[in-house]
C-alpha cells in the first residue's frame, strides 16, 4: 500500500454530526495521483512511488522532464513526490492511486505543507512578545529589547529569538482525523487546520 498522497489545500469549512455537533474541517482535493516513476529495492535500494499531481503547460515543461513523464503517459504534472510503498510490484506506470485505497474515514493522518510567507518580520509577529509598555514616557514599544551579553561571551547566542524571515517554510501537523472522504470528487476533510494557502499543495501521509 502507498503511505501518502498529494493534494491541493481548497479551504476551510464546517460538518455537522447527526447528534448535531459542529466540526471545523479543512477541504483537500486529494488527487488524482498518478504514478511517474516506481523505485524498488534492487535497483534504487528502497521501495517508493514517485507520484505526480497538477497538470502542467507543455510550454512550460523542459525536455528532460518530458521524456520523463513521457513513459507515464501524455500528462505533465507540477508536482512530483515520492512515497514510500510495501510491494511496488503491485503497481504499474501511469496507474491513478486512489484515495479510498490509501485512506479510511476516522483514521489519523500526518500533513505537510508551506505555510503563508509573512515577510521580514519583529519579535512580536514572528515569536509573540508582548511588548513594551504605551505610557510614561516609554520610546521601547515593538523592540526586542537587550539581545548581548556580557563580558563573557562577548556575543549574541545563536538561536536568539530576534526580527527576521517569518514563513515559507515547511511545516508538519500531525495526527489529523479524517472526517469524510468522497472519492468520486477526490475530495478528504480533515478535522482542524492545515499548513499553507488556500490551493497551496500539501503532503498526506499516513502513520
Amino acid at each position: 500500500m502507498c503511505r501518502g498522497l498529494l493534494g491541493k489545500k481548497l479551504g476551510m469549512a464546517g460538518v455537522f454530526s447527526e447528534e448535531g455537533s459542529y466540526t471545523p474541517v479543512t477541504v483537500i482535493q486529494l488527487g488524482p495521483c498518478v504514478v511517474t516513476q516506481i523505485k524498488s529495492e534492487m535497483t534504487d535500494g528502497y521501495n517508493a512511488l514517485q507520484l505526480g499531481f497538477g497538470e502542467k503547460k507543455d510550454s512550460r515543461t523542459n525536455k528532460p522532464l518530458k521524456g520523463h513523464f513521457k513513459r507515464s503517459g501524455d500528462k505533465y504534472f507540477a508536482s512530483l513526490r515520492e512515497f514510500s510503498v510495501e510491494n511496488p510490484g503491485e503497481y504499474s506506470l501511469g496507474e491513478t492511486v486512489a484515495t479510498s485505497d490509501v485512506f479510511k474515514i476516522g483514521e489519523r493522518i500526518d500533513v505537510s505543507g508551506v505555510i503563508k510567507g509573512r515577510g521580514f518580520s519583529g519579535v512580536i509577529k514572528r515569536h509573540g512578545f508582548h511588548g513594551g509598555r504605551k505610557t510614561h514616557g516609554s520610546k521601547c514599544h515593538r523592540i526586542p529589547g537587550s539581545v548581548g551579553c556580557s563580558a563573557w561571551p562577548s556575543k549574541i547566542i545563536r538561536g536568539k529569538k530576534m526580527p527576521g524571515q517569518y514563513g515559507s517554510t515547511k511545516k508538519t501537523v500531525q495526527n489529523l482525523e479524517i472526517v469524510d472522504i468522497r472519492p468520486e470528487e477526490n475530495l478528504i476533510m480533515l478535522k482542524g487546520a492545515v499548513p499553507g494557502s488556500k490551493s497551496g499543495v500539501v503532503a498526506l501521509y499516513k502513520k
